[in-house]
């Protein structure tokens, strides 16, 4: 039986079997999750080794277990190791959702689930691909898995466990899908990430709350602070004005921005989709190239004071926000970070104190388009969609590429299947079922060329 019968004979089961990884709220930022987190371990893990993976197992670290597994059919051919993550966002604003966040329900041919497309749809096109060739006896590289819980907060555990178990987890590439594609009609390769540097920070002012009236225009106000200290951080032109923030920024070349600029985009139907009247950015680029090639700053919340039913008149006294910064090549996540907490603390107006909590962070990278593997996705994704992919580079952070690549030496291939538009991390997340199965019949191919290509 050919893979695709194989596919097409079980499509329903594999189907419903993501569901069931779908319906375990794996949230691995709150820790009232804990439970379902190492529950949904234990279901990929069961499923791995149902598809035929031996030595699976729950590698515990001081945080969310990795699920490991391995199917090794001869030492001496390649092999490929295989990263995803089973943790998910938080699923709030639950109300926004149109149908329940963790009852997987198919609307128009897409799932709708938290996790649908980041990353538990994209992680188990691997796990359903590897049963493929399995049953179909096309394996032709060996395939070890290591599927993580802790992406959605950084990772914290993984570099230690990569750094412990580096014979363990040797493999001649890393193969994610964690990305996107253009359009189901245009697919691509992502070959550059954007690094992250993410802050808390906190402005407090007076010990306690106090009457607005009382001392209203006398002490400061600590949200009033926070906004005027977040508002200075860019100019006119959208140009971020923290001091040397831009000084290790990679210039593209004409070259390749021009090869940007060849990427299939229609402004109005973007701005159509978000519901927005128009896009906003660094001046002097695209759309493409700042959600790609530029670093940026964006405050992800932002709270104080009282925002309960009705009014307060309060004079808070403390103030927060959470602060991402994306990172291009050369820009240190550490080094920013450490730029950001100076600037932020100097610009404090008197009457209110500054503190800066880094969270979590991870380096940008880029990823070569002449590597064996690079050629074997992009002739697997020739294959399936019938036409050339278009290398890109991806606006999103995944820091694991950059600390794979300094504790593993490993390159990794970034062969994504979702679409821009699934809404991840966002009310009513979605994944196509177009997308799912194109995912699983492309993943044997890349196998299959990666081999002939290796030899």
């Amino acid at each position: 039986m050919s893979t695709n019968n194989y596919i097409e004979s079980n499509k329903d089961r594999f189907l419903s079997e993501l569901f069931d990884i779908l319906r375990i709220p794996s949230i691995s930022a709150d820790s009232a999750y804990a439970g379902d987190v190492r529950k949904c371990a234990e279901k990929v893990a069961e499923f791995m080794k149902a598809a035929g993976a031996d030595n699976v197992v729950l590698e515990e670290t001081a945080g969310n277990p990795i699920v490991y597994g391995e199917k090794i059919i001869d030492p001496s051919l390649p092999t490929v190791l295989v990263y995803g993550h089973y943790d998910v966002q938080p699923s709030v604003p639950n109300e926004l959702w149109n149908t329940p966040p963790f009852e997987p329900t198919i609307i128009d041919d897409k799932i709708y689930a938290r996790g649908a497309c980041d990353d538990k749809g994209q992680f188990f096109m691997h796990v359903k691909a590897f049963e493929t060739m399995m049953q179909t006896n096309t394996l032709l590289c060996n395939i070890k898995f290591m599927i993580e819980g802790e992406e959605e907060v950084g990772s914290n555990n993984l570099g230690t466990y990569c750094k412990s178990h580096k014979d363990k987890l040797k493999a001649d590439v890393i193969l994610i899908s964690d990305t996107a594609i253009i359009a189901n009609d245009c697919p691509s390769i992502d070959v550059g990430l954007r690094g992250l540097s993410y802050v808390e920070v906190e402005v407090t002012g007076p010990r306690i709350d106090l009457h607005s009236g009382v001392y209203g225009g006398a002490v400061a106000n600590p949200i009033n602070a926070l906004c005027t200290m977040i508002a200075s951080m860019h100019d006119e032109n959208r140009h971020i004005t923290i001091p040397e923030f831009y000084n290790d920024v990679a210039e593209v070349s004409a070259e390749d921005r021009a090869a940007l600029g060849r990427i299939p985009f229609d402004l109005e139907d973007y701005k159509k989709h978000l519901d927005i009247a128009d896009v906003q950015g660094e001046k002097g680029y695209t759309t493409i190239e700042r959600t790609g090639i530029r670093p940026t700053l964006d405050v992800n919340g932002i709270w104080g004071g009282y925002i309960g039913e009705g009014a307060k008149t309060v004079l808070p006294s403390k103030a927060y926000a959470k602060i991402s910064m994306r990172l291009v090549p050369n820009q240190s996540s550490e080094k920013i970070t450490e730029i950001f907490q100076k600037h932020f603390e100097s610009i404090a107006p008197a009457g209110v104190t500054v503190k800066v909590t880094p969270h979590h962070g991870g380096e940008p990278v880029l990823t070569p388009t002449t590597s064996i593997a690079y050629n074997a996705a992009a002739m697997a994704m020739k294959e399936t969609f019938g036409v050339d992919p278009i290398p890109t580079r991806g606006g999103g952070s995944i820091p694991i590429v950059a600390l794979f690549e300094k504790e593993l030496e490993t390159k990794t291939v970034l062969m994504g299947f979702g679409l821009d538009s699934d809404a991840i991390h966002s009310p009513n997340e979605h994944y196509g079922i177009f997308n799912y199965f194109k995912g699983i019949e492309t993943i044997p191919q890349f196998f299959k060329y990666f081999a002939q290509l290796s030899q």
